[in-house]
Parts: C-alpha cells; structure tokens; sequence
C-alpha cells in the first residue's frame, strides 16, 4: 500500500493530486506545520531525519524529493501514461522540467520568501531577487503560451512539478505578471482530480 507523509502548505500537494489522477489506492499521514515558526512537526523526523514533505513510502521503498517521487509513482503505476516514451522527442524537454522546477525556478521564489523576513535588511537583495523571479517564471509564461501543457498535448509529470512553481510565483506576483501561468494554473486546478486532492487532504 501506498503511504504518502504529507505536510499543509507544502510540495506535497503535487503528490496527492497526482494519486488521485493515478487512481490507486493510498494513504495519507497528514502532518501540521506549527503555526509560530511555520516549520514542519518532529513526527516527520520519524519517518526520514531531513524531517521534510512528502515521503513515499511504497511497501520497503520509501523516496523522498517530490521529483523522485513523481518519476516513481509514474513509472511504477503510470501504465505509460503522464510521461512522453523515452525516446520520443518531447522526453528530453519532460525530464529538464521535471528537474527544472526545483533545481532552477524555486530557488528565487524561496529566496523571497525568506527574505521578506528580513524587513528593511532585505532591501540590497530585492532587486536581484526579482529579476530572477522574472527571467525563470517569465520564461515559464512564455513556454507555456498557446498550450495546455508543459510536454507535448497531455498531463505530464512535469506539470505536477511546475504547477507548484506556478502557483507561489502567481500569490506573490499576481495574475496580471504573468497571464499565461494564470490561464494555465486556472485550467490545471479545474481537473477533477485535482478537485478531489484537495477536498480530501488540503492545500
């Protein structure tokens, strides 16, 4: 049986949307982000010591990175589908984005999330922030114009990565900075699937 460790506000929501597009049978532990310090409970520590979200854990297996765990699930229970045939010419493009999204796009995201902590110390850091916040996600926006999806003309495992990339980049920025990711997130979010993950497990 599948055991998904899931924590409020986090990557993990990728995970729970895509089961539910799967269609397999889960669980899910759900875990609360203390609500002073925003960090995730030590009942996590228990599961893997980075004490982060999401862990897979499928029978012996358990995968951490909710990359790795998107590749797993798809690969193992996908039956080709969410995922171009690996020598098709769009699987090149797949597995950059699906690795794109946190290896590249987070970090300037994540960066202003933390330094918006920091009150007027952060002021020397904003301008360099934003402009990377507008090369990666404006990159994004442009890629995704005139498409429904990232890879080719289906669900892949990349938009399970970078609809979280789009989504944070949108609550900080707004809509209006970046249309495309807008429409994109709009259309993505209408799934039933994705519907369903949240009704039962949360954002």
């Amino acid at each position: 049986m599948i055991e998904l460790h899931h924590l409020n506000s986090s990557r993990s929501r990728r995970i729970t949307w895509l089961l539910e597009e799967l269609g397999v049978e889960y669980t899910v532990v759900r875990h609360e982000r203390d609500p002073q310090t925003r960090l995730a409970p030590p009942t996590l520590l228990a599961i893997h010591p980075l004490g982060k979200a999401p862990v897979l854990r499928d029978n012996d297996t358990t995968i951490i990175e909710s990359g790795a765990i998107v590749d797993y699930l798809i690969r193992h229970y996908g039956a080709g589908r969410f995922m171009p045939a690996p020598h098709s010419p769009e699987y090149e493009r797949y597995v950059q984005l699906l690795h794109y999204a946190e290896g590249s796009a987070a970090l300037p995201l994540l960066l202003k999330l933390y330094v918006g902590r920091l009150g007027d110390a952060a002021a020397p850091l904003n301008p360099r922030i934003e402009s990377e916040i507008q090369n990666h996600i404006g990159w994004l926006d442009s890629q995704i114009a005139g498409c429904d999806y990232f890879v080719g003309n289906a669900l892949t495992g990349a938009d399970f990565q970078l609809i979280f990339i789009a989504q944070i980049a949108l609550l900080f920025q707004g809509p209006q900075a970046f249309p495309n990711l807008a429409q994109y997130v709009a259309r993505l979010e209408a799934r039933p699937a994705y519907a369903r993950a949240i009704m039962r497990h949360g954002a």
